[in-house]
């Protein structure tokens, strides 16, 4: 028995009145990772119900490294196990979620969208594209979730989430205040997404890279450099990313 059917066996044992507090015995909060395993064993097991009461955790009762963190951060992971069956009115729930305060809370989002991308990837992919014209943190959240190469094998959604990524990334080149802390946060994701979608269809993916990589752009510079440094495009080309990166 592996620890995700561990969990799940206690989970179904036990009532859901009393999820929480092996929740937060469990969650390896405060600590730097927090217990993913059980969060999905979480989603997959609840109800809708017990996953509202989760996100009664707010920052102000469960700040970072809180293990009340952990129980938001399933409720949010299971609102996108009812979002891909088919309950369209927690979509907004979740775009909140997207700029919580809290960087787990934030990553949950993208984890909870990633769900919706299993069941329906054309789905994700008009959320992605709906949010990515919304607050930094929104865009961040778009780019994250379809930046999951599980979910990219589809040519033609490969070729919108580079279309995301385009449009997102000259967003950034028009911010006014890039000392913002979204905006930084948003620079970070987009520092490893476009390798995953590039890498996705190299054969198109560097080529809608080798734009950015030209630009004058201090802050697109830094990104694309980041991306550069990605194992997974120098899998897919190690010549052409030390050619740029001998440019850069």
């Amino acid at each position: 028995m592996n620890k995700s059917d561990h969990y799940r066996q206690i989970l179904r044992e036990t009532p859901q009145a009393e999820w929480e507090t092996f929740l937060k015995q469990e969650s390896g909060l405060p600590g730097p990772r927090g217990n993913l395993e059980l969060a999905q064993v979480v989603a997959d097991e609840g109800d809708l119900a017990f996953f509202r009461c989760c996100l009664e955790y707010t920052p102000e009762l469960a700040p970072t490294n809180d293990p009340g963190e952990f129980v938001a951060f399933c409720g949010v992971v299971g609102l996108g196990r009812f979002l891909a069956e088919g309950q369209p009115n927690l979509i907004e729930t979740l775009r909140i979620c997207a700029c919580d305060p809290r960087w787990r809370l934030r990553e949950a989002t993208a984890m909870a969208l990633q769900r919706v991308g299993k069941a329906d990837i054309n789905r994700l992919m008009e959320i992605a594209e709906d949010w990515g014209q919304g607050y930094w943190l929104e865009m961040r959240a778009a780019v994250a979730a379809i930046a999951e190469p599980a979910l990219l094998h589809d040519p033609i959604q490969v070729s919108r989430a580079l279309d995301l990524h385009d449009a997102i990334t000259t967003a950034l080149t028009k911010a006014e205040n890039r000392r913002d802390e979204d905006f930084k946060t948003l620079r970070k994701g987009l520092a490893y997404t476009w390798s995953v979608v590039a890498a996705a269809q190299s054969q198109i993916g560097l080529k809608r890279m080798e734009r950015w990589l030209q630009s004058s752009d201090p802050d697109v510079r830094w990104l694309m450099k980041e991306n550069l440094k990605k194992n997974r495009l120098i899998r897919v080309d190690a010549a052409w990313v030390n050619a740029w990166l001998a440019r850069l």
